[in-house]
């Protein structure tokens, strides 16, 4: 047909496998711990050989980059599905904010453990996949200063309570409430301390 473009299938059956490897790595990582994956855990999953990912990902930090990459990516997509959709109250939309980033961060042990904590000993992310972890941190900054928070040891102390709470959910309490319940409490203590109104 005239006017379409012409597909590369190559690509997309590489697009394709590549996606089925990060897939097999975060199944991996959600079983054994983040740790704990090995090359030929996650080629064994989708049917490789384990030198055939250096097809794919030159090293098994390139697939921690390419997860790290994707969970960042898939937050900053529902970053932008809830904002237009946040409160008009300063407090309320704060409490928002900091629920949806504690909701997304305790539903995943694994990764969070890649997104936030310094688990992998020699991983540190390439700048195309900690680009979409700065987005989020610079949009959330701009939200807070809309609200009235643009003191940056301000808006560091938010991102340490919310980040606090998640870590102390995930390691004392992960099936449980115990920290999800103090959320809105701690994020109504953040609020009079930077002095948005009730």
């Amino acid at each position: 047909m005239l006017g379409q473009p012409i597909r590369n299938r190559q690509t997309e059956r590489r697009e394709a496998t590549r996606r089925e490897v990060l897939d097999a790595a975060w199944a991996v990582a959600r079983e054994k711990g983040l740790a704990q994956l090995t090359l030929r855990d996650v080629a064994s999953r989708i049917g490789m050989q384990a030198p055939s990912l250096y097809s794919y990902f030159n090293s098994k930090n390139a697939i921690y980059d390419a997860m790290f990459g994707q969970a960042w990516t898939d937050y900053l997509a529902l970053v932008d599905k809830t904002e237009p959709t946040l409160p008009r109250d300063p407090r309320a939309a704060l409490k928002a904010i900091a629920r949806t980033f504690f909701d997304y961060a305790v539903a995943d042990l694994a990764r969070n453990q890649l997104m936030n904590l310094r688990t992998i000993p020699g991983f540190e992310p390439s700048a195309e996949s900690y680009a979409p972890a700065v987005e989020v941190l610079e949009r959330g900054r701009a939200h807070l200063a809309r609200l009235g928070v643009e003191d940056p040891d301000e808006f560091d102390l938010f991102v340490a309570l919310v980040g606090g709470l998640v870590d102390s959910q995930q390691a004392n309490d992960p099936a449980g409430q115990r920290w999800a319940r103090l959320l809105d409490q701690a994020m109504d203590m953040f609020a009079d301390y930077v002095g948005l109104p009730k």
